[in-house]
């Protein structure tokens, strides 16, 4: 879950019901206003007929430390989800993390044990190569450019290369964090040409990633130059508030096939109701 959020869903007060046996689940944001994902999360669990709610939580930085010693004592908490600015800040305070989630260095999801323990994951990458394979956009072999590389633009980048994607360029505002990814992508998986770049062609490019949090404030630069995009490019989004987001409608205007953010979260409610094992 980038955290980025998705459109508002509702469900009927009457399902709602929550009791002392609901199963709990928080997101942890600062700020928090423009979280609505969890009604997706809300939506998918009373879909499955899961008693389950999940809710916002706004958790300021200094704060994360305290949340997670009340998250162990708090016995019908299932887990919760981790979103700006903690996925990267959360991992030395977790008592376990995923393989994949110390690969990536950053965490959206964790668990709680039955005896208080945190298990983190991150299943953000794989949300988004999911997303574009429903919709038939297939990564192997393909060229790609990413503008981010904070805590979703990480396991992104790592997803997209371990689905094959011959090349991955990275651009980031802090060009040692974008240089050090590409890096820690290459280490990982050899066959996938990762490197950073200061700006990016968007001409060479099969697949466009926004892996920012660019997009969401009226007024919000693009986050990479899309001058010279192919038609036959893919522009894929993690931002979910608005829909459709200045990149994803200068894209359309390009003639390119758009991804809305909410792609990735869809996919990802399959993969965290098995994570929470519910």
């Amino acid at each position: 879950m980038s955290g980025q959020t998705g459109e508002q869903t509702s469900v009927p007060t009457a399902e709602r019901r929550i009791t002392g046996r609901t199963k709990v689940f928080l997101l942890l944001a600062d700020p928090v206003a423009h979280v609505v994902g969890t009604a997706v999360i809300n939506g998918h669990f009373a879909g499955a007929g899961v008693d389950f709610s999940a809710s916002p939580a706004h958790v300021p930085a200094d704060d994360l430390p305290t949340m997670l010693a009340a998250a162990r004592i708090m016995r019908n908490l299932v887990g919760l989800g981790i979103t700006i600015p903690h996925k990267i800040a959360i991992l030395p305070l977790l008592d376990a993390v995923t393989d994949r989630g110390r690969a990536v260095g950053a965490v959206n999801f964790v668990r709680r044990e039955g005896d208080g323990r945190l298990v983190g994951d991150n299943i953000d990458g794989i949300g988004f190569v999911a997303g574009l394979k429903r919709r038939g956009i297939e990564v192997a072999g393909k060229r790609v450019l990413q503008a981010g590389a904070g805590g979703v633009g990480r396991a992104i980048a790592f997803a997209l290369a371990e689905a094959g994607a011959a090349e991955l360029v990275i651009i980031n505002r802090d060009a040692a964090k974008g240089a050090a990814l590409a890096a820690a992508v290459s280490a990982a998986f050899p066959t996938c040409r990762a490197r950073a770049e200061a700006a990016g062609d968007a001409s060479m490019a099969d697949i466009v990633v926004n892996a920012t949090a660019l997009g969401m404030k009226a007024g919000d630069a693009l986050p990479l130059d899309l001058s010279g995009i192919r038609a036959e490019a893919v522009v894929a989004e993690v931002v979910m508030t608005p829909v459709e987001t200045p990149i994803l409608a200068e894209a359309a205007r390009h003639g390119c096939r758009t991804v809305p953010g909410r792609a990735m979260l869809d996919e990802q409610m399959v993969l965290l109701q098995a994570f929470l094992g519910l």
